[in-house]
């Protein structure tokens, strides 16, 4: 089937959607439950603490028992914890619950699912063909589903009625329907796949090298734009402030998702060309980011989100079509995971932010964030070589296309 993997994909829009859901909602908690500022971007980190142990265990057991199975349970799993963020209204502990399972079934399917994606993708299921378009679709919809939910859950929040439980219903709507819909997505995973063709995982120097130290940053630019910025920029914005931090949450993640085919074509110029890219536009919506937290620019925030959602972009796509070159089919679930599990440390940036709060300036940590990013980019550029793998690959493909059809 043509667009066979699109079901599949859906469940990585739903569980992106749920893992941000949240974050638009800060401000509606510290208005409406009275929650302390410290407390809600705690809940927001907190979900890394579920998350990691969700990607180690599902990624591994997605290799052994097969894609499908994993995603379509995760899914559920996810939908019940935003029910259990929906009874936060009754008793904060729920919201801790809530956020902690959020990130446990959301790892399970960023691991299994960028590997049921890409697999799709490019039938025959279980080749080791990784050309970039699978993990691209992956990371596409992963972060329409992470960019739309913020400004939805906000303009929810801002205007809706009892919105701290209907602005989830949107998340539970999208599970049931995208659950149906992967009904009809076969199993990808060889058999005996789990215990064979493996590759050098972890130890492969381009792990080490390239997505090792990239993947901290992937999510530094969203999580600073709708955990960071709205607090500090937007506390004059009477009446819209959570409609702010909606449109950050938008801007910054979309972006990302519109400028990942963009990364892929400046991977021609060298391998390491998308993560040089993504990084120095990173350290510039940074730095823009701080200026704007020190002078309390709001409009010039959003100009930050822009850049730091085009660097998101660019690093994601970078890791995970690295990952899924290296990656042996026996072990591709398993490595995508260890990857989302070093890209998710960035998540906790509002959340050390907001402890330094009290002896370092905001805009201070963001500076020496820049910094750090350009020398990640000094470090990763080194000796980069054109894409000649890649073109080799894409004039086999060409080839194989026209002997299909007949013309060779």
């Amino acid at each position: 089937m043509r667009n066979g993997w699109l079901p599949a994909a859906l469940l990585m829009t739903a569980v992106g959607w749920g893992a941000n859901q949240f974050s638009s909602l800060l401000g509606a908690y510290q208005r409406d439950l009275g929650l302390p500022g410290p407390v809600t971007t705690g809940l927001l980190a907190l979900y890394v603490v579920g998350l990691l142990p969700g990607l180690l265990l599902g990624g591994p057991l997605a290799d052994r028992r097969g894609r499908r199975p994993v995603v379509l349970g995760a899914v559920v799993l996810n939908a019940a914890a935003t029910t259990a963020l929906m009874a936060g209204v009754l008793a904060a502990p729920w919201l801790a619950v809530g956020r902690l399972v959020t990130g446990l079934s959301t790892g399970a399917v960023l691991a299994a699912g960028s590997a049921w994606v890409r697999e799709l993708s490019h039938p025959p299921f279980g080749t080791a063909r990784e050309d970039g378009v699978g993990a691209r679709r992956a990371g596409v919809m992963l972060s329409a589903g992470f960019s739309v939910s913020g400004l939805v859950s906000a303009l929810v929040a801002q205007w809706g009625p009892h919105p701290l439980v209907t602005a989830y219903l949107p998340h539970l709507l999208l599970c049931a329907g995208g659950v149906v819909l992967a009904l009809s997505c076969p199993e990808t995973r060889a058999p005996g796949s789990g215990s064979g063709a493996r590759g050098l995982g972890t130890r492969d120097p381009r792990f080490r090298r390239l997505v090792l130290p990239v993947a901290p940053w992937v999510f530094v630019g969203p999580t600073v734009a709708f955990g960071t910025l709205p607090g500090l920029v937007a506390r004059d914005l009477h009446g819209v402030e959570i409609v702010y931090a909606g449109v950050t949450a938008l801007l910054t993640p979309g972006l990302g998702a519109v400028v990942q085919p963009l990364a892929r074509r400046s991977a021609r110029r060298g391998e390491r060309a998308p993560a040089v890219v993504g990084l120095l536009v990173l350290a510039a919506g940074l730095g823009l980011a701080a200026v704007s937290v020190a002078w309390v620019l709001p409009w010039w925030a959003l100009a930050a989100c822009l850049l730091m959602g085009t660097g998101y972009g660019f690093t994601v796509t970078f890791c995970l079509t690295v990952v899924g070159r290296i990656a042996g089919p026996g072990e591709l679930a398993r490595l995508t995971a260890v990857f989302w599990c070093i890209a998710y440390l960035g998540f906790a940036t509002p959340f050390a932010i907001s402890l330094l709060a009290p002896v370092v300036p905001a805009q201070v940590v963001l500076l020496v964030l820049v910094g750090l990013a350009l020398a990640t980019g000094a470090l990763v550029s080194g000796r980069d070589q054109p894409d000649r793998d890649g073109q080799e690959r894409r004039r086999a493909d060409h080839v194989q296309r026209l002997r299909d059809a007949g013309v060779l």
